[in-house]
């Protein structure tokens, strides 16, 4: 009897649980497609679950009454819905993720040469993927890069639009550009060669502010860009991007992936055509040089035993670039009559990484070449230049226990380069040019040594030895503390960069024939030390997740090599720094995605360039501001979806303080930029499941520089003597902002 009865009750209490519980069921997507696998649960409790291939999810046996769904996946915000479970009922609730900027749980690779999570990261990176950039779509990776805080694309030259990456505040030649971890955009090719990477091969990139040259060696001084390239396994079978503008620009990104046999590829291709001679500023010139390009980028993974790795890839790159007097054509090329500035570019890349199959160890062989050939003509001036350079690398990971990782490696990079320019001269006259040939050997170690759950610090060290500046050591070191939900994140870090210099392929300036270049000396590598201080701060909120993240920086700089525009209108001096250098600043970026359909991103950076130098006579060192570092910048982008519509408004845009100029004596010009914005809108709609419409204005506020350009009538100088009090001469280096204004756009997206 005792026993029925306990059986009776038994029954009974699992009856009523039964009663007072229900279940909830929904779907889980981001910008109308599904997000596979992502994870579901309730808040305060264990229970959860995990959506399938298609992104709908069902868990049963939830308690009634209000309950809060949190939904998380890699590479997006987490996001939480409060909803209502009545017993024995199934509530539905339908979620829609967001990515960001700045995603929590994205793996980055560029801190540390090895994939770790980005919140685990010892090392500050900030990652951007291609759906950030298409709120401002543009045509290369380089006008890409406006849209982020702290990185700023120069322009260095008002016919032609060369330019460089600057890194707060520190010239572009500090920035190494990196193709999935190779150095492959650099020196000669950093000039003209950002142009021609396609966003249609582009997985994410990866951007690390400070010193780098303890992995990464000579050049990555001020930081580094990491072009991570898309997986072939898990790209699109086909994509493709196609956008004009009304100024007649034509751009074409077409990308397919294949499997064949054991192994994927993806194949992808980049046009580009502009070849309107605009003149809005009546100067007589181009404000924008014409341009035709083409890029053709193939990636090949293979399969092995063991998921090792094994890739492939190669890259051709094409362009024809003009930009002068409107009256030019190819038969005045190099003359004195017109002016233009013609530059035929042609570069190829082979890139590669190779899992060797050591039993028990994690040995990767990496390696990379490219050659550069760039035939120019800046006026009277005939540049031909051919720049060769091949990377290998050996790295082995080894994890000695819970708490230690250690990264051995060892690197050789070889370059060759020669040209027109006395860099390769001859000095006994028996040769035409004395190539010029640097060998580069280098080993490092580094240890990331978790010192409690959650402090890491990482430690490193670098020996390189230059064939002409001899023995160079790079150490660093970076600790980490986060909270245990890492809701919040401190980094600090150290390191020593270095910088081996040749002006002629990577200064635009040295090439132009405006100026005569001088170099009274031989140039020493430059040496640099930079502290940071970062600091993560997630926040959730009833009204949506707010992300902020701020740093403090400090570079301090000896030896540094600064171009002297002052000393002599038409000569251009390079020598080492008698004193020293500093950048420091601040920046902060904020992330901020409502649960209503809004997003905001948004940065701000002040800073503080400048070298304290002695004066060629002698004397007491002298603050002199650096060129072309604003004190403030800013950028921002808002989102805003139309759900009913099924439309997205995206509004971005750049703001950016005053900058010194390079300015002739009792020039006319500002010496100073104003304050400037520009600003962007565009609207985006999706038809169906893999395409979408997109248009909009850019440069909305229709801002252009004025007076770029000094006698702009006698570009050759010949008339310089006459009626001319203040010996003003040609100079093309006068420049703040593109002299491109406002233009609507409209484009297509197709992704099968």
């Amino acid at each position: 009897m005792k026993a029925l009865f306990l059986f009776t009750f038994f029954l009974l209490a699992t009856v009523s649980v039964s009663a007072q519980t229900g279940s909830i069921k929904g779907t889980v997507r981001a910008e109308g497609k599904a997000v596979p696998f992502a994870s579901i649960g309730l808040r305060g409790t264990t229970q959860g679950t995990t959506a399938d291939e298609n992104g709908s999810f069902t868990f049963g046996k939830v308690p009634s009454g209000l309950q809060r769904v949190v939904v998380s996946a890699v590479g997006f915000l987490p996001t939480e819905r409060t909803v209502a479970v009545t017993s024995g009922q199934t509530a539905t609730v339908n979620f829609a993720l967001s990515g960001t900027s700045n995603e929590l749980g994205g793996v980055v690779v560029s801190g540390t040469l090895s994939e770790v999570v980005k919140s685990q990261s010892p090392v500050a990176v900030e990652i951007y993927t291609p759906r950030y950039f298409q709120k401002n779509p543009s045509a290369c990776l380089f006008e890409n890069l406006t849209m982020v805080n702290g990185v700023r694309p120069q322009l260095n030259c008002n016919i032609c639009n060369t330019g460089d990456i600057h890194i707060n505040g520190l010239e572009g030649p500090y920035t190494m550009v990196l193709i999935d971890g190779m150095p492959i955009v650099s020196s000669l090719s950093t000039v003209y060669g950002l142009s021609g990477i396609p966003n249609s091969m582009v997985e994410r990139i990866e951007v690390v502010k400070g010193p780098a040259s303890t992995l990464y060696g000579s050049e990555a001084v001020g930081g580094l860009i990491n072009v991570i390239t898309k997986n072939p396994a898990k790209a699109p079978r086909f994509s493709a991007d196609a956008f004009g503008t009304s100024h007649g620009e034509m751009n074409l990104d077409l990308g397919t992936a294949a499997k064949v046999r054991n192994a994927t590829t993806l194949l992808s291709t980049n046009l580009f055509g502009y070849n309107q001679r605009r003149d809005v500023n009546d100067d007589g010139f181009t404000d924008l040089p014409t341009q035709h390009r083409a890029s053709v980028f193939n990636k090949w993974s293979f399969q092995r035993p063991q998921e090792r790795i094994a890739n492939l890839a190669g890259r051709y790159y094409y362009e024809d670039r003009f930009g002068g007097q409107l009256g030019w054509t190819p038969e005045f090329r190099g003359g004195d009559s017109i002016y233009g500035e013609s530059v035929y570019t042609s570069r190829y890349e082979l890139l590669g990484q190779y899992q060797l199959p050591v039993a028990g160890q994690k040995l990767m062989l990496s390696g990379s070449f490219n050659q550069h050939r760039q035939n120019s003509a800046y006026g009277t001036t005939l540049y031909r230049a051919t720049q060769r350079v091949g990377f290998g690398q050996l790295t082995w990971a080894r994890e000695l226990n819970i708490r230690h990782n250690l990264l051995l490696g060892a690197t050789y990079r070889y370059t060759w380069y020669d040209d027109n320019t006395p860099a390769t001269a001859s000095p006994d006259g028996e040769q035409a040019t004395r190539p010029d040939v640097t060998s580069l050997p280098g080993i490092f170690a580094q240890d990331e040594w978790r010192v409690t759950e959650n402090a890491t610090l990482l430690a490193g060290l670098r020996y390189d030895y230059n064939s002409v500046h001899g023995s160079i050591l790079s150490p660093r070191l970076n600790y980490k503390w986060s909270k245990p939900d890492n809701s919040q994140v401190v980094r600090v870090g150290i390191g020593n960069g270095y910088r081996v210099v040749n002006l002629f392929t990577e200064d635009h300036a040295a090439l132009t024939g405006a100026r005569q270049v001088v170099v009274p000396e031989a140039l020493r590598p430059e040496r640099s030390w930079n502290a940071n201080v970062n600091y993560q701060r997630f926040f959730t909120t009833a009204a949506g997740l707010l992300t902020v993240d701020a740093s403090a920086f400090y570079t301090y700089f000896t030896n540094k090599i600064s171009p002297d525009y002052t000393t002599d209108v038409n000569q251009i001096v390079y020598r080492n720094l008698d004193g020293y250098a500093v950048s420091r600043g601040f920046t902060l970026n904020t992330d901020l995605t409502f649960s209503r359909p809004l997003k905001i991103i948004a940065g701000i950076t002040l800073m503080d360039v400048f070298r304290q130098e002695r004066p060629v006579g002698g004397g007491a060192l002298q603050r002199v501001t650096q060129l072309h570092a604003p004190v403030f910048s800013g950028t921002y982008a808002v989102s805003y979806t139309l759900a009913r519509l099924g439309v997205v408004v995206d509004y971005t845009g750049q703001v950016n303080g005053p900058m010194q100029l390079p300015v002739q004596p009792n020039d006319y010009r500002p010496s100073r930029s104003p304050w400037y914005s520009l600003q962007n809108v565009q609207l985006t709609k999706r038809m169906g499941e893999h395409l979408e419409i997109y248009g909009g204005l850019k440069n909305l506020l229709d801002f252009l520089p004025r007076h770029v350009l000094i006698r702009a009538f006698d570009p050759f100088d010949k008339y310089v003597g006459q009626d001319n009090p203040n010996g003003y001469s040609f100079d093309t280096e006068y420049n703040y902002a593109p002299v491109q204004g406002r233009r609507t756009f409209l484009g297509l997206r197709y992704s099968l």
